[in-house]
């Protein structure tokens, strides 16, 4: 599944293109990607026909375009508003890219808009995904808890509200380090459990979590609840550590599921140090790695510089 690093690459690139375009033609090829939007294919079509994309803005694993209308269209349409937005998680496979005016069929497209941007012109932004779990909506923005912005990309303290429940992830300028800590330490879940759970810390996943847990030396089922208060520092310092080196290098793709907005792979795979590496010597100590059964998944990590104390 897309973490943070793979979202926040597509969010990067989508903003240029699609921020002050207007969107002219809504083309619903599959409904299985609105399994988020409270109405059907008829109506996200017409909702979305006309509007302006206002901004491009993530929080953990969703990102979301906020809406205004057109000068001079929808005057007769009381009920529309500024607050609201296209928001859109790309599940196990999904994908936003960005092709020319009048591309032909994506392979597994789902859904396509036809922009025009004020610079770029007239372009295609194709939502794909081979295994349909991602999901494209329509949603009202709410107020955020705190008041801070609403995640990265946007000043607005606004998220939508399917995403208002999502923490905030650890590069967020508003993410609270002390809060962070406190909840963690009142858990006695394992630990890998709490860094998967996105009310807890957002955008981190499988692979990023073994990541972090392998860099922090901490075994990812030792209880968070016995984890020292530095040990707990160390652990998030070195998530956003391998957040950023993930960002730096396009997010992590191992197969063609995961592209940015132009197709390309993200090259993370290069400086993995656990995740995907059972069998082969860990690189801080020669040690083995291994991969345990963990939440219908799996763990990797190295039994001794990981030791479960």
């Amino acid at each position: 599944m897309p973490e943070l690093p793979e979202v926040e690459v597509v969010r990067a690139g989508l903003a240029p293109a699609v921020i002050g375009a207007r969107i002219a033609q809504v083309t619903v090829v599959d409904d299985r990607a609105l399994t988020r939007h409270p109405g059907d294919a008829a109506s996200f079509e017409g909702a979305l026909t006309g509007r302006v994309v206002n901004g491009a803005a993530r929080r953990g694993k969703f990102l979301w375009l906020p809406l205004r209308d057109a000068v001079g269209i929808h005057d007769d349409v009381p009920n529309r508003r500024d607050g609201e937005a296209l928001v859109g998680h790309l599940g196990m496979s999904g994908q936003l890219l960005l092709r020319a005016a009048g591309a032909p069929p994506q392979r597994h497209e789902r859904v396509r808009l036809d922009i025009e941007h004020p610079v770029h012109g007239e372009l295609v932004v194709v939502f794909a995904d081979q295994r349909t779990f991602g999901s494209l909506a329509i949603d009202h923005l709410v107020p955020t808890a705190d008041g801070a912005a609403g995640g990265w990309g946007t000043d607005a303290a606004a998220t939508p509200s399917q995403v208002a429940h999502i923490a905030r992830d650890a590069l967020d300028p508003a993410f609270s380090d002390a809060r962070f800590s406190r909840t963690v330490r009142a858990k006695r879940s394992a630990i890998k459990r709490v860094l998967l759970d996105q009310t807890v810390i957002s955008g981190v996943g499988n692979i990023y979590a073994d990541e972090a847990l392998w860099a922090a030396r901490v075994h990812p089922e030792a209880p968070a609840d016995l984890l020292p208060a530095r040990a707990v520092s160390r652990l998030l310092a070195e998530v956003r550590t391998v957040l950023q080196k993930a960002l730096a290098e396009g997010g992590t793709s191992f197969d063609a599921q995961y592209v940015n907005v132009n197709g390309q792979a993200g090259y993370f795979t290069r400086f993995l140090h656990s995740y995907g590496r059972e069998g082969q010597p860990c690189s801080r100590c020669g040690s083995l790695i291994v991969r345990k059964r963990f939440m219908n998944r799996s763990s990797y990590f190295c039994p001794r510089c990981q030791r479960r104390r």
